[in-house]
């Protein structure tokens, strides 16, 4: 009489089609992957017997992108068909594990010289927020990074931004330098007239109690605008000394 065959050899369902992906992403990491399939993989750390694919799908219809994906809250992932806060939670998680790691990649390093590191912390802090964040990141003698703050949340379009509170704060944590940074929304990182003013309102205020401002990076999608890249902090140093004799 023949053997009856397995479940598992005849019909794989979902469990044999999550195991191909772990296996897969084993082998090569996320290489060859689709977006959705991302997702889904994702989604199986806590779907245990459903089918992840079609919220998969679903999840990267609703929000257009694999980055509008990571980037939308527990309540907006929890709203697709058959997900829910619990199952949705492995997505906002992999994103805030990532921003941990980001940050500890900039710990003990001399970050002005690692703009990679430093570039990768404020993309993955920053992009996709839909309000604006200022963020300080200070430094010691070094130029080692010590501590970083979200010290404002704004509007969609501004955010009240006082100088002598990012003074204070370098102040508070011994900081002999810091690197500023705020995000744009829209995406478009070019600076408006407020933050070239708001950069020149700062760098004379720190450079008055003898802080060095060497940075204020805006924060688009997939680009960002330096300050110092540009020259701006270069020649608003100039025009203190000028002040200043």
């Amino acid at each position: 009489m023949r053997k009856r065959d397995s479940p598992k050899a005849s019909d794989p369902g979902p469990s044999g089609h999550r195991q191909r992906l772990r296996e897969r992403f084993l082998k090569n990491g996320l290489e060859g992957f689709h977006d959705y399939e991302v997702i889904e993989l994702l989604l199986t750390l806590s779907v245990l017997r459903k089918d992840c694919k079609p919220m998969a799908k679903a999840a990267i219809q609703r929000f257009k992108t694999f980055q509008g994906v990571m980037d939308a809250s527990v309540e907006e992932l929890a709203a697709i068909e058959g997900l829910g806060v619990k199952s949705a939670f492995p997505i906002p998680l992999i994103k805030a594990v990532t921003q941990r790691y980001l940050t500890g990649r900039l710990q003990d390093r001399i970050v002005i010289s690692d703009t990679r590191a430093l570039a990768d912390y404020l993309y993955g802090a920053m992009t996709g927020l839909t309000r604006e964040v200022f963020k300080v990141l200070l430094l010691d003698a070094k130029n080692r990074l010590v501590a970083n703050e979200t010290l404002f949340k704004g509007t969609l379009t501004n955010s009240a931004v006082y100088p002598r509170e990012v003074v204070r704060l370098a102040l508070k944590n011994h900081a002999a330098a810091l690197i500023v940074a705020h995000n744009h929304p829209s995406g478009d990182p070019a600076p408006s007239r407020a933050d070239r003013n708001l950069t020149q309102r700062l760098l004379f205020a720190c450079r008055v109690m003898d802080v060095t401002l060497h940075d204020h990076f805006i924060v688009g999608r997939h680009k960002h605008y330096s300050f110092a890249d540009e020259g701006v902090i270069r020649e608003l140093n100039r025009k203190f000394d000028r002040y200043a004799v």
